[in-house]
């Protein structure tokens, strides 16, 4: 049943002056996330360049590779918040992801050039992460309080996002040094990502006590409209218990529904890094600066913008945050100078990922009770993936067929009808005891 309490899932309750501190369990996590950032986002930065310029695939294979690969993690998100929420192995199944990314650097380091061994090294670092997203944001969510998930979750994300920043440098720098050698980057990638393994094992506390399930800070009131308990018939700790009971919330429900629904109208990010290359002309050798444009900003941004959607509610930096890829869209669309396109499109990329990467989870969280999360976060983080799945294989392939600037403004049209659906749908209330299911 539903146990409506006060309070609203999409903001906190008054302050009460006293500042808190991100807790521990918090940074930790910020830590291990930096240091494996470090090592994806080295293979990220090229990956684009070396399948497209180096290998010479199309748009549209490159669309389908990296759609599908990105696909590929749906069932096991599901599976992994689940497994996680069952007895609380949050560090075991979240470890396995990180470990299994890290070997995915090893495939790529032993598959040369050939496209079928590339695509399942690719697969590998996407199921990988698959499988720890949903347990870290878990005990992100298990270890701080309600009113403060926003904060939280920006401190993560910037502490992962300084990762970000420092990936593509060190993999410019093994290209200038190496000649353009793409297996440095791999191998220096795996080393990399090993140590993060290693952090995870040692800084992350496992499963806690059960006189320790709350935070040793005071919480503010629960929200209303939240599941409690198993589906009727089965146990608490079922293995679905958490994917299924969670949507029996109208607000978890619509939460979904729109993170769907702006996925599909969201085009990744190797594409619009592909595009500013292409107008732009500039040397392939500094494609891998790219991301350190909109990462910088993240950084920079995610902080405040997460205590701003703890103040504000969530709804409307989620919403504005998909205003300003919009923007994006259109500047790469508008008759302006590169040097403006180049730093108009990195600085609202950044705003976009502030506004929504954290803040999704930081909305969602709320609206799931003490053992769902991980699972009930999965749902949400699976609906995007697969929605983002189609709007990849789809812009690759209306790129192929008729050009990126027609592929554009499909895009750009999709997200505004995205953006209008979601603004109706969000949720801004939890819902009204008239509104229970038992």
């Amino acid at each position: 049943m539903y146990l409506a309490t006060t309070g609203r899932p999409d903001a906190p309750p008054a302050p009460s002056g006293v500042r808190r501190r991100v807790p521990g369990t918090v940074l930790a996590l910020g830590a291990v996330s930096l240091v494996t950032d470090v090592s994806s986002e080295m293979v990220t930065a090229v990956l684009p360049l070396y399948l497209v310029l180096g290998l010479g695939l199309s748009p549209l294979q490159f669309g389908l590779l990296d759609g599908l690969s990105t696909g590929a993690t749906a069932l096991v998100r599901l599976l992994g918040g689940a497994t996680a929420d069952r007895g609380g192995r949050h560090k075991q199944v979240g470890g396995l992801g990180y470990a299994l990314s890290a070997c995915s650097r090893l495939g790529l380091l032993l598959a040369g050039g050939a496209t079928g061994w590339i695509a399942t090294a690719i697969a590998a670092d996407r199921l990988g992460k698959g499988v720890r997203t949903a347990p870290r944001d878990a005990l992100i969510t298990l270890n701080s309080p309600p009113e403060d998930l926003g904060r939280a979750f920006g401190t993560h994300r910037a502490m992962d996002t300084t990762g970000a920043l420092l990936g593509p440098l060190a993999a410019f720098a093994l290209l200038w040094a190496t000649a353009d050698a793409y297996d440095t980057v791999f191998a220096v990638s795996f080393s990399v990502g090993a140590f993060g393994v290693l952090l995870w094992v040692l800084l992350v506390p496992g499963r806690r006590r059960a006189d320790e399930k709350a935070p040793a800070v005071p919480a503010g009131p629960r929200a209303r409209g939240r599941f409690r308990g198993g589906l009727p018939g089965r146990s608490p700790g079922g293995l679905f218990d958490g994917l299924l009971g969670g949507l029996r919330s109208p607000g978890y429900r619509r939460i979904v529904v729109c993170a769907g629904i702006l996925g599909a109208a969201t085009i990744g990010d190797a594409f619009l890094y592909l595009l500013l290359q292409r107008r732009l002309a500039f040397d392939a050798t500094w494609f891998p600066f790219l991301p350190l444009g909109a990462a910088a900003v993240y950084l920079l941004l995610a902080v405040p913008a997460g205590r701003l959607a703890d103040r504000i509610g969530r709804r409307a930096p989620l919403l504005y945050g998909h205003g300003a890829l919009l923007l994006a869209y259109g500047l790469l669309l508008a008759p302006l100078p590169d040097p403006v396109a180049l730093l108009g499109v990195l600085l609202l990329l950044g705003v976009f990922y502030a506004a929504t990467d954290g803040v999704l989870m930081a909305l969602a969280g709320p609206f799931l009770t003490e053992g769902r999360q991980a699972s009930g976060l999965a749902v949400v983080q699976t609906a995007q993936a697969l929605a983002r799945l189609g709007a990849a294989v789809a812009f690759g392939a209306v790129w192929t067929a008729s050009g990126p600037e027609t592929a554009l403004v499909a895009a750009l049209l999709a997200l505004t009808a995205a953006l209008c659906c979601a603004a109706r749908l969000l949720p801004t209330t939890p819902s009204e005891p008239s509104e229970r299911s038992d």
